[in-house]
Parts: C-alpha cells; structure tokens; sequence
C-alpha cells in the first residue's frame, strides 16, 4: 500500500477532522457560516515571562492561553510545560478539548494553555516562579467562571497548587478553589483525578466490547495490551487493565521502550522507571525504540504519549485490532483512514482521553458547593458519564451509516461538489455529535447582540 503524503502540523489535522465531521451534521442550513465560527478560538494570549532563574540570571519564556469556545460553558484545559510549545498547536488542543466537553455532555468548552520550556532542566523552585509569573500575567483572563486550567504534559498538583495560591493571592475573600482543577487533596483536589484518565479510557473500552462494537476482542481477560508512553495515564492504564486481567505484554517512554510477549512484570517495570527514569533495562524484557512500542502484535494498543505518532509513515506496521487514543491526537487522520481499511478501529481521543476532563468538572462542582464526593461515587459519576459519550458515538456512527447516501445527496446539495463522501470513522461520528452539540447550544443561544 503506498501511504498517502500528509500535513503533520496539529493545528491543521484538527481543522481536517472537523471538516471530515461537517457533511454529517444534520441539517446543513446555515452551518456553512456558523462552521467558521464553530471552529475558531475566541481569544488567543500570547505572554512574554521573564523569570529570575536559580543562577540569578532572568530568562524569558513565552507561554500562551487559548479560549476556543464557550458557547456550552467556561473554558477548560489544561497548562502543559513542553519545549515544543507553539500558538499553533495550543490553539489544535484547545479546539479538541471543546469536543471533548461536548461529547461528555459535560458544561464546558474548550481551552489549552502552555508554555515554552524545558522542564527536565527547571528546578522546583524555578517552575514554581515560572507558574506564579504565567498565573498573574494571565490575571482575570482565567477564573472559575470563565477559564479554569487543569494539569498537561510536564505539569501536576503541585503546580496546580501553585496556580491556585497565585491567583487567590490576586482575589482575596473568595472561594478560588475552583479556578483549576487537578490539585492536591488537601487543597481542595477530587478523588480519583490521578487516574481519571486511564480509568475513562477503560470505561469507554469496556463498553465497546460489551457492546459488541469491538467483534475482534470478545472481553478484555486476556487481552494483550501495549502503551506507548509511562506517564500519568499510560502508568495508570497498564495498572487498570492488569487488574481487568489483561496482560501487559509492551511499554514505553521517552528513551525507549521494553516487550515481553508474556506480559511484563508491572511491579518491576515501576521500580525500574522510578530508579532509572526509564523503563528500558527492566530485567527479562526486550529492549524497543520510543515508537516500536506502536507495532508490536497486540489486541489493544493505547498510544499515551504524544501527538501524531501513528501516520501513513508506520500505519501499516500497527499490529493491534484496536487502537484508543490516550495522548492527544496521536493518530492522524491518514492514519486512521489507512487503520480502517485494515479493519483496525481508532477509539478517538475526544472520548478515550475524556476521563480527565470528566472528573476535572467533578473536581469543580465540588469546590463551588464545597463538597467532597467518595471515591466509589467518582466512580459510578465517572463510568456513567464515560458510557453515555461512547453510546452516542456508536448510535452516531451506525445513524450515519443507515443514512449515508442521504448525507452524500445533501452535502452535494449544499455545496454543488461531486466529490464522494468518505466513510466516516469513530472518529469522525465523534466529532459530528460533539460539533453538533455546540451549534445547537449556538442556536439556542443565538448570535449576540
């Protein structure tokens, strides 16, 4: 098969979603304008951050917030610490954390923040002078009403914390707890935030073969399931799907990657990565590059690292018969064309990778009635949640399938063009309820004044 060429840029493989979701949105009457509107930021900020570092020199970093939508509600998205931080693709995840909201059905829209910077080299204390100096220079641009953060790549509760004391330092004498989620439990943090991701991701896989959505993986006892990535949720994920009675057979992290096709020690693989910083070396494995991790012969693969890691490059290497998204984006739409024609479903990021907004918008309810929910209730709030959103995404894709020559008929209507629809994927049935969704709140709302 020769792979087809593809655009790499996030921000522009966003935009090529969303349009691939626009003809199977029903009806099409005055979405051709609105679209427009539905897909770009409200307020993007760009920040310059001087910061004295622990030598006494002052660096300046450039950090950046963007609102994408908040249509259905405040904005919500986390702050990631990354050198390849960029305007371009901040304002990508911003956009797909609306459709995330939107799919939950949870009352937010989307929004993204980072700055530019090389964590592994920053001090405690300088990342903490390097929050303190991004919080403040955002000021009332974020709030528990309009922009509420939440933690990313290279970013946790203790710099959410940070967050939280920079900013009720700013507005003294008012509940400032829910102005970001992802805290420690001590200051206001829900139960079961550091695992929420993982855990929906779970949910939502669960479902899916209870469903017999999935007729190539019967259940998950057994199943053989390889991570790319060993942070948060890939850790967490290896965790849950063990206890489910999967078996780990492949992990990986940054410096690379280790395979054992009869399942990996969890317990040595964590001692290794906490000893070393890398689970390469793990007594009894096969050594793997960061990204071979993607192609070794599985039922389940969860790419939890970055973005674009499976394109029309290793598409035809992947091994697995289900990909579900953890990372943000990391399969590009060439990809999952290629996957799909192989009989591979992509479970999406704007479901799989959903479970940490969901427990995010309990860890906000919480704070603003000052409650504090058990774990076994942040579960149940958490599996329900997580199985209506991918309930909607199947329903949505076998609607559109049932009616697909009527979807072809009226986008030929609507825009004269004589190009054929592609089929659509999970993926983009997941976007087509998640856009519908906001150009309903939309109409409903209206355009002001």
């Amino acid at each position: 098969m020769t792979a087809p060429t593809e655009n790499l840029d996030f921000a522009d493989i966003a935009r090529r979603e969303f349009d691939r979701a626009i003809p199977f949105i029903h009806p099409l009457d005055g979405l051709k304008g609105m679209a427009s509107w539905l897909f770009e930021p409200e307020r993007i900020i760009k920040l310059a951050l001087p910061v004295r570092m622990d030598d006494g020199y002052v660096h300046t970093f450039r950090g950046y917030r963007v609102l994408h939508d908040n249509v259905r509600g405040p904005g919500k998205g986390g702050v990631r610490y990354h050198p390849d931080v960029n305007e371009h693709d901040v304002v990508a995840l911003a956009t797909l954390m609306t459709w995330k909201c939107a799919l939950a059905g949870i009352p937010f829209g989307g929004a993204k923040g980072g700055i530019e910077c090389d964590p592994k080299t920053l001090s405690k204390d300088e990342k903490r002078r390097l929050t303190r100096r991004y919080i403040s220079a955002l000021g009332d641009d974020i709030g528990p009403h309009t922009d509420i953060p939440a933690p990313d790549v290279y970013t946790d509760a203790q710099t959410m914390a940070w967050i939280y004391d920079t900013y009720s330092m700013m507005h003294p004498g008012q509940n400032n707890l829910p102005v970001v989620t992802g805290k420690p439990l001590d200051l206001g943090g829900s139960l079961g935030r550091d695992s929420a991701t993982a855990q929906g991701l779970f949910y939502v896989l669960e479902h899916m073969v209870d469903m017999g959505a999935l007729p190539n993986i019967p259940t998950l006892s057994g199943a053989d399931v390889a991570i790319q990535g060993f942070g948060n949720a890939g850790r967490h994920a290896a965790k849950i799907f063990a206890s489910a009675g999967s078996r780990v057979v492949a992990v990986s992290d940054s410096k690379g990657g280790i395979h054992d096709p009869e399942g990996l020690d969890l317990t040595q693989v964590e001692y290794q990565k906490d000893t070393f910083g890398t689970v390469v070396g793990t007594p009894g494995t096969k050594e793997l590059g960061p990204k071979e991790v993607l192609e070794v012969p599985c039922d389940v693969l969860i790419p939890a690292a970055l973005e674009t890691q499976i394109t029309t490059e290793n598409a035809d290497r992947v091994r697995s018969k289900v990909v579900i998204e953890a990372a943000n984006g990391p399969v590009t739409p060439e990809a999952d064309d290629m996957l799909a024609q192989r009989g591979i479903p992509v479970v999406p990021d704007i479901l799989s990778a959903s479970g940490g907004v969901v427990v995010s918008y309990f860890e906000w309810t919480q704070n603003l009635a000052n409650e504090r929910w058990t774990e076994s209730e942040i579960q149940e709030r958490l599996k329900a949640t997580m199985y209506a959103a991918t309930d909607a995404m199947v329903t949505g894709r076998a609607a559109i399938l049932d009616r697909l020559d009527f979807y072809r008929e009226t986008w030929k209507e609507a825009t004269g063009s004589d190009e054929d629809l592609p089929r659509p994927t999970l993926r983009t049935a997941a976007h087509a309820v998640a856009v519908g969704r906001c150009r309903t709140a939309t109409d409903q709302r209206g355009i002001w004044p």
